[in-house]
């Protein structure tokens, strides 16, 4: 009976532990992400509005359904009260970085933009210099400990949209792309855009805690 408990185990041991490997796999929609806002620090001054975004995206930027590798960048947006002529910025730290602030007419904002090895977390200082004044201000990280990451809020996205999964799935695999965009109005929101290879794009916009579809809309 011994021998017989011994050879069963031998014998199913192997099974059980693939069929149990097997089980937690899934299919690696991450892997199709062509672009991840990750993070917003905002701050309110007298003076300006600003806002750093912590962004992965890739290079080159196209609506094709193709995820290409990503770089990871920060995007800093300043809006001034007053017009000014000029304006630098500086992310103070121990990574510091910062230089010219660029005009926008389209947005009537200052951005900035610079590759990054490591995204900030929590709260940052910076310094903004236009014309002959100067102010330093920390601004802070919208994400509190309710908010789902990138990757959860896909999942959400994914589950939701079964049947635009499906329709873009051959032979189990996935033709198009994904967008995350971590968003900040009343509270956090998470945008989603699933784009296949033609362009057609399926957008939502989810709760960023629950993960639950606020509003769906689909384009071209």
């Amino acid at each position: 009976m011994k021998k017989f408990a011994v050879l069963f185990t031998a014998l199913t041991l192997p099974l059980l532990l693939f069929t149990l490997t097997s089980c937690k796999r899934s299919y690696d929609y991450a892997a199709h992400l062509s672009e991840v806002r990750s993070d917003l620090f905002l701050c309110h001054a007298e003076e300006f509005d600003f806002t750093l975004a912590c962004l992965s995206r890739e290079y080159p930027y196209a609506q094709d359904g193709i995820a290409c590798p990503r770089t990871d960048t920060v995007e800093i947006e300043v809006k001034f009260k007053e017009q000014v002529q000029s304006a630098t910025v500086t992310v103070l730290g121990e990574a510091e970085y910062g230089g010219e602030l660029s005009y926008r007419n389209t947005k009537d904002d200052w951005y900035y933009s610079v590759g990054v090895s490591k995204f900030p977390e929590g709260q940052i200082s910076v310094r903004i210099r236009w014309e002959d004044s100067e102010r330093e201000i920390a601004a802070t990280s919208v994400k509190t400990e309710h908010t789902l990451t990138p990757e959860a809020a896909l999942d959400c996205a994914v589950k939701a949209e079964q049947n635009t999964i499906e329709a873009l799935t051959v032979n189990k695999q996935f033709f198009g792309e994904f967008r995350v965009r971590l968003l900040r109005r009343d509270k956090n929101y998470y945008y989603v855009g699933i784009v296949a290879t033609d362009g057609h794009t399926v957008s939502l916009l989810l709760d960023a805690e629950s993960g639950n579809v606020l509003a769906r809309r689909e384009s071209a």
